[in-house]
């Protein structure tokens, strides 16, 4: 995300965060909360969003909506990676895709329905593609979004801005249209109503209650992509790890406390524990990897992959 636009200052960082908190608070709300003008915060979202330091989307948690969630990696040729990976974020089933490892692969996530499957086959058949895994992510361990951009606020503030829906929601069928609903979200979560009823083709008040009603079942989620590196963290790291199974959970809730992890992931195959990381540069990123990764029992191997770039950044639900 390259751009001429001034470094974030705290009212963008308070900014950031408000939206971590609900993607869709309205820019009043937020305004009260941080204590300026409703317009100062409308001009301060416009001209994140217009230098692509900033975009909230919606996204379906596969827990509540029945689909499976696979991680993908793709070892391939450098020259055909973008070309590749931008293919893999325009497919309404891909979430989260990276090229790590100097763009040598590309890894990211399919959300799968409910007795569907990962083209696994198409996508060995691509000329760029030299070998292609997958392996299911079973379990997301995290107590929290990764706080390098989640502590901008206050307590007060965190508490005037949470959106009132109940930590244990009452399952929703999905009906048809949550399959409008949610790909119009995913392209912008902030959509105001009258926009997404004259889109979807529904009544501006039927979008309006089952987007409500989709969010108290906390089915959907919404999402704020912004670069890490904006805060000043430049090393980011796709850790795969093989824990002994009686020390799995355990290693995996304790890296899930680590201000310096964003995701944590139990997965099916060799590797059982994927870790994305996001510190300051190389010289934490070691110090991490050998006194803290290196510290943990359990541990029988460890690869390390260091993110190039972010082509997509709907992460899995954490």
């Amino acid at each position: 995300m390259e751009s001429d636009t001034p470094p974030l200052d705290t009212l963008d960082l308070q900014l950031l965060h408000a939206l971590e908190i609900d993607g869709r608070a309205s820019f009043s709300r937020i305004a009260e909360a941080l204590g300026v003008s409703d317009r100062t915060v409308a001009r301060r979202y416009e001209r994140l969003c217009a230098a692509g330091k900033l975009r909230v989307i919606g996204a379906a948690d596969s827990s509540r909506s029945g689909a499976a969630e696979w991680l993908v990696r793709l070892r391939v040729l450098p020259h055909g990676t973008e070309a590749l990976a931008h293919a893999l974020a325009r497919r309404p089933d891909t979430a989260w895709v990276t090229t790590i490892s100097s763009g040598t692969e590309i890894t990211c996530i399919f959300r799968v329905p409910a007795g569907g499957s990962v083209p696994l086959a198409a996508l060995a058949r691509h000329p760029q593609v030299r070998d292609v895994s997958a392996q299911q992510l079973l379990i997301h361990l995290m107590n929290g979004r990764w706080r390098g951009r989640t502590s901008a606020l206050t307590g007060d503030q965190i508490a005037a801005l949470r959106p009132p829906y109940p930590n244990e929601a009452a399952p929703v069928s999905l009906i048809d249209l949550d399959r409008a609903l949610v790909p119009a979200l995913a392209a912008d979560g902030r959509a105001t109503y009258p926009d997404l009823a004259r889109r979807l083709g529904w009544s501006e008040s039927a979008v309006r209650r089952r987007l409500e009603e989709l969010r108290r079942a906390q089915v959907l989620r919404l999402e704020v992509e912004v670069d890490p590196a904006q805060f000043g963290y430049s090393a980011q790291c796709v850790l795969w790890l093989t824990i002994a199974p009686a020390q799995l959970i355990g290693v995996a809730k304790a890296l899930g406390t680590d201000d310096e992890v964003a995701f944590v992931g139990v997965t099916t195959g060799a590797h059982n524990l994927i870790v994305v990381t996001v510190l300051r540069d190389s010289a934490a990123l070691a110090t991490y990897l050998t006194e803290r990764i290196g510290a943990l029992d359990g541990i029988e191997r460890m690869e390390a992959t260091p993110i190039t770039s972010y082509t997509k950044r709907t992460a899995p639900r954490s």
